[in-house]
Parts: C-alpha cells; structure tokens; sequence
C-alpha cells in the first residue's frame, strides 16, 4: 500500500504499524514546539518511505495537549524512522517542551482519505 487513499479494510491494513503520540506541551512554548513538529512532518513524509502519513493536531479548548496519529508501513519503517537524522533533531528540540508524552499503539479498523 503505498498511501492511503480512499477506503482501506482492517484486513488491508494489519501490516500497519499505527500508534498515537498524546504531548502535553508547555504553553508558553507551544508556537516554537508547532515549528518544530511541522519541519519534521514535512521531512519525514517527504524523505521516509516507510511513513504513510503523520497528523499532528491540538484540543480547541487546551492547544497545548497535542496529539499525533503515525502511519507506518510496518513496524520495520517505525524503527527506522527512530533512527533517522531528522526525528533524533525533532527529539532534541522539543525535549524541553514536552511536559508528558504518551505512545499509544493501536489496532486499525478502518481508514478513509479523499483521493489525490
């Protein structure tokens, strides 16, 4: 599956490796940490074959709890995306931002995207 587009089954998807990452970030940093996170999407979507797609959004009423939906390939693709130059410089740059982080992986039921 090259990208998701479209519909996709659960049975399409299982080779997938999704997870969710819930950040608390320190308010008054929060500007600086959006910079950070938007270079390094964009880099890692542009330069990782392995990532499918990565989504970084906030809370309406708490801008500073952020949340990222990853999309793999497999779980070899996450690996190595943790040992790519561009997320070990997002990591150092936003270590002293992050206030609390949570990995959650998750099971994908079903995904939909509007075509390209």
């Amino acid at each position: 599956m090259a990208a998701i587009s479209g519909s996709a089954a659960a049975a399409d998807l299982q080779p997938l490796y999704v997870q969710e990452a819930e950040i608390e970030i320190d308010p008054a940093q929060l500007e600086s940490y959006k910079a950070a996170v938007s270079e390094h999407i964009e880099t890692a979507t542009r330069a990782e074959p392995g990532v499918i797609a990565l989504y970084a959004v906030s809370e309406n009423d708490n801008p500073a709890r952020v949340r990222v939906f990853e999309i793999y390939r497999n779980q070899d693709a996450y690996r190595s995306h943790l040992e790519t130059v561009h997320f070990k410089k997002y990591k150092a740059t936003v270590e002293k931002m992050v206030q609390s982080l949570k990995l959650i992986r998750t099971t994908p039921i079903a995904f939909g995207a509007l075509p390209k």
